[in-house]
């Protein structure tokens, strides 16, 4: 199993997976580029790669396409779930992931054919603290607060659900402003390790739309991490229910946010591909 790649995608959020036991190369940041590379590589948001763990059953390392490392990934720790039980490296449905943002636990709750298919995520817990996001802000909680760009101005709210998220909430949803101004956001000095930022309008007590610019991927269809934050900051502003659907332009995740802000995360996963990367694109790493 050389070099062998499993690719997915949750709600066309699409990640390789690789095992550190099988791969014969390095994991350097040009090899991270190449491998995402749609052009001379095989394209993807990032690598989930398989290591190690001595806190849970398994280890996960989340690599973006940009070649820097994510603290936690929503839709790359379902995918990865579904990468262990598929390949039968867990045989049970429920077990545990360490990330560097914290332990989560994984749950198959729906299979097809003997394959996952819908996956929840204990996704650990929403912290709004300034200090624990990290965000340079004078108040505690960075809710409310102004963000000064270059050429406009945003009312912003961040939260971290093991990684550092800025929610713009907004009352019509346009996919050209976040692709504008979404690296502005994520490269700003108010927010010392970069920031995924989302777009979101409340649409009912139990429904959110958002649109995600993912630190350092960029746009994206899709996020299980930034659909937590989301849902955090909206429930904790009293906007919405505390069970709740996040609706992105890859599809639905369905959240639950319990009275200590602990998040639960659902949703579907599918393989697009298996493989092996060639010794032809290996050399060139």
């Amino acid at each position: 199993m050389q070099n062998f790649f499993v690719k997915s995608h949750g709600l066309g959020n699409d990640y390789i997976v690789l095992n550190q036991y099988e791969i014969g190369f390095e994991l350097t940041e040009k090899a991270i580029r190449k491998i995402c590379d749609v052009h001379y590589g095989i394209g993807s948001d990032g690598i989930l790669l398989k290591v190690p763990s001595y806190k849970a059953n398994f280890g996960l390392r989340i690599l973006n396409p940009d070649g820097s490392e994510a603290e936690k990934s929503g839709n790359g720790l379902r995918i990865f779930a579904k990468y262990l039980y598929d390949y039968k490296f867990s045989r049970e449905r429920i077990f545990t992931i360490e990330t560097p943002g914290g332990m989560v636990r994984a749950e198959i709750t729906e299979e097809e054919n003997g394959k996952a298919k819908t996956v929840k995520v204990d996704m650990g817990k929403a912290y709004f603290k300034s200090a624990e996001i990290p965000v340079n802000c004078e108040k505690e909680e960075c809710m409310d607060e102004m963000l000064h760009l270059e050429y406009k101005d945003y009312q912003i709210n961040c939260v971290s659900v093991g990684n550092p998220h800025c929610v713009v909430l907004k009352d019509t949803l346009d996919e050209k402003e976040i692709k504008t101004f979404g690296r502005e956001i994520e490269h700003h000095p108010m927010f010392p390790n970069r920031i995924n930022v989302q777009f979101a309008k409340v649409v009912s007590p139990t429904e959110v739309e958002i649109l995600i610019w993912e630190r350092g991927a960029g746009w994206t269809l899709a996020s299980g991490s930034s659909s937590c934050a989301v849902a955090s900051v909206v429930a904790k502003k009293g906007l919405t229910e505390r069970k709740l659907n996040v609706k992105m332009p890859g599809g639905v995740l369905k959240i639950e946010i319990d009275e200590v802000w602990n998040l639960k995360m659902t949703g579907e996963v599918k393989e697009i591909a298996n493989g092996f990367l060639s010794n032809e694109l290996i050399s060139g790493l």
